[in-house]
């Protein structure tokens, strides 16, 4: 007959040596030690297969897939009858873990085996869904309202700020709602629905609520100033730091130099460079790598080169920040040999880095410099993208290597796009390129057929090369396609990705 597993006093001889070493249990392979002890002695002792069981699921030292394994043995060997405690402590793992779908999942087996959640439960799985895909709320929000858990228990003020700031990121209003309903709003309230007016890009209402604020901290500041930064009104980010009453940390320092670069003010940027140095934060590397971009953007080159050459511990993104700033400066033999010092001290270029330098490549019309950092590329690790591809054709297309251009379209692994055939197009139309331009023009038609401005190029083509019914023709098409005649085409190859790096 099989042994039933049995749940000793605290005082049995068997297991308070076993709960003393759960009490210190620092490792995993004391963990298994311990549980290997309780399986053999046939114990079931809930306050010590609680104690593994935290450490499992939330200790760093844990192991969650383990934890998972105790909770089903003591789920097993007590007929489901596991407590609330359990479920919330694997819940609460995997919320913080890489897989917070599984959180949702424990939930629902939890209210199966009708055992019904606490505040903590809510707190936990609130935390999970905010790290999901999938950012719904009002489900769980109901059953929230349906077990009381929102009220005026301190254990509560959790649940609603969790509710505030999840709301905050899917519906805006709804956070509103949360947070006037709240017996005692906190900071982190505060915070949360602060947040979900600049989700909503609702700065003016978002301004309100930060001047209504009973207390700001750094997180607040700096929430303020980068959502200026980001709605493209650096004035009003640098005049509220201006007004900023406690120390700024990396991420408001990032956001400040952001707003002095969007408006190409050099003046407050060599002033915010100096604050930096004076209040000790020189040696952080994304605040270097933002004030590169700043003098760059700013037209001061050797400045950026600089603060470049004095950033002893160099990121990638500090060197692609330099060799994107010669790119854009039209310096395609510094873009060029930086790229090579930068091999040369072990860093591995990426996407980034091939784009910068071929931009400052086509620019330069350096063809031959070009095509060989292409075919590195091609030969390396990193992927090239449809924007490598449409440089090269831009790069080509100058150069009036117009075949060559056309033929590495055909070659891409990718399918095209009307911005890499618009400027074919537009280099056919510089040279004087019929036949290739009536391919790109083909291809445009496909992909964009409203577009008026291929039609007008390749009408001009024909009429400068004396095919004045080709270009009488192509005019008709135009309009009976319904084309809207547009200023020109223009390559956004054109322009280097400097411009449109995020350096941060």
């Amino acid at each position: 007959m099989r042994r039933v597993a049995r749940d000793f006093s605290h005082g049995d001889a068997t297991t308070t040596p076993l709960l003393f070493m759960s009490n210190s249990c620092d490792s995993m392979l004391k963990l298994k030690l311990i549980h290997g002890r309780l399986i053999r002695s046939h114990l079931h002792h809930h306050r010590i297969l609680a104690k593994l069981l935290r450490f499992a699921a939330v200790s760093p030292a844990g192991n969650l897939r383990y934890a998972n394994l105790l909770f089903s043995y003591h789920r097993s060997i007590s007929n489901c009858n596991t407590s609330a405690f359990f479920y919330n402590t694997l819940m609460r793992g995997f919320a913080n873990s890489a897989e917070p779908s599984h959180s949702l999942s424990l939930f629902n087996s939890m209210r199966r085996c009708s055992i019904s959640p606490d505040p903590f439960s809510f707190t936990f799985i609130l935390k999970a869904r905010s790290r999901c895909s999938s950012k719904m709320v009002g489900d769980v929000h109901a059953q929230v309202l349906k077990y009381g858990c929102l009220g005026p228990h301190p254990s509560h003020s959790h649940i609603y700020n969790a509710l505030i700031h999840l709301y905050a990121v899917a519906e805006p209003q709804a956070a509103r709602k949360v947070f006037d309903e709240m017996p005692a709003p906190d900071v982190f309230s505060w915070s949360g629905l602060l947040t979900a007016h600049l989700r909503a890009s609702d700065l003016d209402n978002a301004r309100k609520v930060f001047d209504g604020m009973p207390e700001r901290d750094v997180v607040s500041w700096t929430a303020m100033i980068s959502g200026y930064t980001r709605a493209q009104r650096p004035r009003d980010a640098l005049k509220l730091f201006q007004l900023m009453p406690t120390q700024p940390d990396e991420v408001t320092m990032v956001a400040v130099i952001s707003a002095c670069t969007a408006l190409g003010d050099l003046e407050a940027g060599e002033s915010i460079h100096r604050y930096i140095n004076d209040e000790g934060f020189g040696w952080m590397v994304s605040l270097r790598n933002a004030l590169i971009d700043m003098y760059a953007k700013c037209g001061c080159l050797k400045s950026a080169r600089q603060v470049f050459d004095e950033t002893k511990k160099k990121s990638l993104i500090t060197w692609n920040s330099m060799i994107s700033a010669y790119a854009a400066h039209g310096a395609a033999e510094a873009a060029i040999k930086l790229f090579g010092e930068m091999s040369a001290a072990g860093v591995q270029p990426d996407g980034t880095s091939f784009l910068a330098v071929l931009s400052g490549c086509t620019h330069q019309g350096l063809v031959g410099d070009g095509r060989r950092l292409f075919e590195a590329m091609l030969d390396s690790n990193v992927v090239a993208g449809v924007e490598h591809y449409g440089c090269m054709v831009d790069m080509l297309g100058r150069a009036g290597l117009l075949e060559e251009a056309y033929q590495l379209i055909k070659r891409m692994p990718m399918p095209s796009n009307d911005v890499i055939w618009g400027a074919l197009l537009g280099a056919c139309s510089i040279h004087g390129n019929v036949k290739i331009a009536e391919k790109a023009v083909e291809k445009l038609i496909e992909l964009k057929a409203d577009k008026g401005g291929y039609y007008v190029i390749m009408s001009n083509l024909y009429a400068a090369s004396g095919q004045r019914a080709e270009a009488a023709m192509i005019r008709q098409n135009m309009v009976q396609m319904g084309a809207r005649k547009t200023p020109g085409i223009s390559s956004s190859w054109a322009t280097t990705p400097y411009q449109a790096m995020n350096h941060r």
